[in-house]
């Protein structure tokens, strides 16, 4: 089966991004069906993007469950082979999926396809430097693994899998941060092929998906999230002691700076302490529990 408009579904997962998704959803074809997953719970959202978009479902999450999470639950609502996960503040050019959909054409099998960043200098994907990947300018070519924020995934393939059978496609143990790579990895690890389209570009405006008002409480749980999440990646796929001395000079780092600004700059000072408990929490096993303390 061939990726179509028709056999595609869009999943966006949403956290108080109502200042930026209208413009991701307004760049996506009315053609195509899209489902966003509020984990802000937000009734009022819901029924404001349902009434303004008549392609446009939207779930509500009872808790907020974070990416991970949010993009199975969004996944496991579609009735389409094909499924591509946004963030609310990417925006598509108008040939961006068509583009995939011709360049899909040309490759004999895939798992994941990805369009590109306008902005050359900040690549979405990552090559293994061992491997003879070339970078075509204009044709498909493979990568080891492309950023969460725009991910087309080929369900019917992935159902497959081994790995992928219970259709929990993203792992939901992190809350934020390397979920996609962690779902890149054990693509590979299956012999499967993950694929740059050139020709398919976006704009990711970049850590702009939740209000600015909430910035700061934002910014702290992105460094929590960050290192914990780091750390369970490397411990999940490589061991504990791999985990330990990959992330451990973070742990240092951060504890050190921590220190310098403790009586003289108190968010520099919170922001390096999260950093640290993201750290001493995936350390001693603990689950990735911390929440954005933010007034719904």
């Amino acid at each position: 089966m061939s990726i179509s408009r028709q056999n595609l579904t869009v999943i966006i997962v949403s956290f108080m991004s109502e200042n930026v998704i209208h413009d991701c959803i307004s760049s996506i074809p009315k053609d195509v069906k899209v489902i966003v997953v509020d984990n802000s719970n937000n009734k009022t959202f819901k029924d404001e993007i349902e009434k303004k978009y008549n392609n446009v479902r939207c779930i509500l999450s009872e808790n907020n469950i974070g990416m991970g999470a949010g993009n199975n639950y969004g996944l496991s609502e579609i009735d389409t082979d094909y499924g591509f996960i946004l963030n609310p503040d990417v925006v598509l050019r108008n040939d961006t999926i068509d583009e995939i959909i011709l360049a899909s054409n040309k490759i004999n099998a895939f798992s994941i396809i990805s369009p590109i960043m306008e902005e050359e200098n900040y690549p979405n994907y990552k090559i293994n430097k061992d491997d003879n990947y070339i970078n075509k300018k204009d044709e498909p070519f493979k990568v080891e693994s492309v950023d969460g924020f725009a991910m087309l995934l080929n369900i019917s393939r992935l159902k497959r899998l081994k790995n992928f059978r219970d259709k929990k496609f993203f792992d939901e143990n992190i809350f934020l941060y390397l979920e996609n790579d962690d779902l890149c990895k054990r693509v590979i690890e299956n012999n499967e092929d993950i694929y740059i389209v050139p020709k398919s570009k976006i704009k990711h405006l970049g850590a702009k998906g939740v209000n600015e008002k909430y910035k700061y409480e934002i910014e702290l749980s992105r460094n929590w999230h960050w290192v914990w999440s780091k750390f369970y990646y490397n411990k999940k796929h490589y061991g504990f002691l791999k985990a330990y001395i990959k992330v451990f000079p973070i742990f240092i780092s951060a504890t050190l700076k921590l220190l310098f600004y403790f009586f003289i700059n108190k968010k520099k000072k919170e922001i390096y302490l999260f950093r640290v408990l993201g750290f001493v929490n995936a350390a001693i096993g603990k689950k990735s529990f911390y929440r954005p303390k933010i007034d719904y």
